[in-house]
């Protein structure tokens, strides 16, 4: 991936349909005991294997509209434009959506999960040669500094168990100009939200709180309906010159 290397050579394609996830050191120190009952959940090859039948229909349940994953997949084409050939790296990429979008768009994709299961279910529905699929801890991926062009975080900053620092992370990890595009459900303050943090370890984030955690960004766009939210940010400082080849 154009000088990214993955901690512990995770960074394997998955595409063959007879592929699996290497089970070798997963990046950044990941335990099971260190995740939130949300992402322990998502350790299931049940959840795994359901996990796009919810996703098609969530946001329109989310928002009480007519949100399907076409009118998603616009908003991020018109918002962010990937370009081909670009560096992105999909944060939780569960079911592999957003970076079968970015690879259709002719990028090369880093699509990273902390479930084996997830990472399986998504080399299977996105088959791109320009897809290679990761076992890291986004909060930590120890990837270095300016990897990417862009980052994409889907509904997974509700999961983690510190958005902060996944946030934090993905900032580090973008080159100058680069953009972050991020989906997740805002704060509300209702007796649902509080039940799911305790119950399932979630948290949700107060669109506010964000450029506190992206230092050195500037938020681009934000849309809301109801609790689901869509930010772009871009991040400051200069632009790598494409004019040049890059380094092996």
């Amino acid at each position: 991936m154009d000088g990214v290397t993955v901690p512990g050579q995770l960074e394997e394609s998955l595409n063959p349909p007879a592929s699996a996830p290497r089970s070798g050191r997963q990046g950044g120190g990941v335990t099971p005991g260190g995740l939130t009952a949300a992402q322990r959940s998502n350790l299931l090859t049940l959840t795994a294997t359901g996990y796009m039948s919810w996703r098609v229909r969530s946001l329109s349940l989310l928002t009480g509209t007519a949100f399907g994953l076409q009118r998603e997949a616009a908003l991020f084409r018109a918002r962010c434009a990937p370009q081909p050939g670009e560096n992105w790296l999909d944060v939780g990429t569960s079911g592999g959506w957003y970076a079968g979008l970015l690879a259709a768009d002719g990028a090369r994709v880093l699509a990273c999960d902390l479930s084996p299961a997830m990472l399986k279910v998504a080399a299977r529905l996105e088959r791109s040669h320009t897809i290679d699929y990761a076992l890291l801890n986004a909060e930590a991926t120890g990837l270095p500094d300016g990897s990417f062009d862009g980052v994409t975080i889907g509904a997974t900053l509700n999961e983690t168990g510190s958005a902060e620092a996944m946030l934090r992370e993905s900032a580090r990890l973008l080159r100058g100009g680069g953009q972050l595009w991020v989906m997740y459900l805002a704060r509300n303050g209702g007796p649902s939200q509080a039940a799911l943090s305790a119950l399932g370890g979630l948290s949700f984030p107060d669109p506010a709180e964000l450029p506190a955690w992206l230092p050195g960004m500037r938020r681009s766009d934000l849309l809301r309906v109801r609790e689901v939210v869509f930010e772009r940010w871009i991040k400051d400082g200069p632009v790598p010159d494409r004019s040049r080849p890059a380094r092996k």
